[in-house]
């Protein structure tokens, strides 16, 4: 009855920084009456494309965010309210600060949806930078104390008890000024 396509990509710029970029299509299977206009089968509801450039410490320079198709004339406007973004930095309370900048009649409901998939991508992209730079491996292979990792207790997978922290934060190294109290 109905088809959602998020794609989003990571990538680095020739300046230091990098281009995120995340699009999104609804798309109707059959012909639909959306009130405000007609669409044939096949057709687009929503055709959005956000970009997001960030430094390597995921602050977010430049935010554009475009509506191609919506299914009234007023959602073409609301992409003017993401530059609000900009100066933000992708962390701990990330989603819920962009929801008090563009949630609910500031923004448009797919955009603002759409900064969860665009900030995992932006992190995603700065470990791929690492990875193929080495700085993760010389930073496992080293001796000095470890920072706990942000993604520690994020997910089950990354428990305090779980097998990641113990390859990635070895008891051993772990930077006894950031240690959580057990």
């Amino acid at each position: 009855m109905h088809t959602r396509r998020i794609e989003c990509q990571g990538f680095q710029r020739d300046d230091g920084l990098y281009d995120i970029e995340a699009s999104l299509r609804d798309i109707t299977p059959v012909a639909t009456d959306m009130f405000f206009k007609r669409l044939d089968a096949g057709d687009s509801i929503h055709d959005m494309r956000v970009v997001m450039t960030v430094d390597s410490a995921l602050l977010i320079h430049r935010m554009e965010a475009h509506t191609a198709k919506g299914p009234m004339e007023d959602c073409q406007q609301a992409g003017r309210f993401y530059a609000a973004l900009e100066g933000l930095r992708i962390g701990p309370g990330f989603k819920k600060k962009v929801h008090e900048i563009v949630g609910g009649d500031k923004g448009c409901t797919h955009l603002t949806e759409l900064m969860g998939p665009l900030a995992t991508t932006a992190i995603q992209t700065m470990y791929a930078v690492r990875r193929a730079d080495g700085v993760l491996r010389r930073m496992l292979e080293g001796t000095d104390p470890l920072p706990r990792p942000g993604l520690a207790g994020s997910c089950h997978a990354y428990r305090e008890s779980g097998e990641a922290l113990k390859v990635l934060w070895p008891e051993h190294r772990r930077d006894q000024a950031v240690r959580r109290p057990s």
